[in-house]
């Protein structure tokens, strides 16, 4: 495999990966991003911990879907995640526009 192969087979799982984000967005309420990952999820609690003298962030969610494009199964029902990095929570906007079901 050439090196362009694998860069157009990234750039084929990212664009996958973003469609699929766009039809999920609008079931979750929050958006959680960490150093290392960014999700969606229905139910987050961040705690700040500082048990050896080091502060961390525990953050756990409930029903999320993660943003990473080697994960084969992106949704799941329970995450936990400790960090020493800043933890970023945002609800998301509800619309007033709700498209057709089709």
């Amino acid at each position: 495999m050439s090196a362009e192969d694998l860069e157009r087979y990234e750039a084929e799982m990212e664009l996958a990966l973003y469609r699929e984000y766009r039809d999920v967005v609008g079931i979750f309420t929050y958006v959680v991003e960490t150093d290392r990952r960014f999700y969606l999820c229905n139910a987050v609690d961040v705690k700040v911990r500082s048990e050896t003298g080091d502060a961390y962030f525990e953050v756990t969610m409930t029903d999320a879907w993660v943003w990473d494009i080697y994960r084969p199964a992106r949704f799941a029902k329970n995450v936990k995640v400790l960090t020493f990095k800043d933890v970023n929570v945002e609800e998301l906007a509800t619309s007033d526009f709700e498209p057709p079901k089709v």
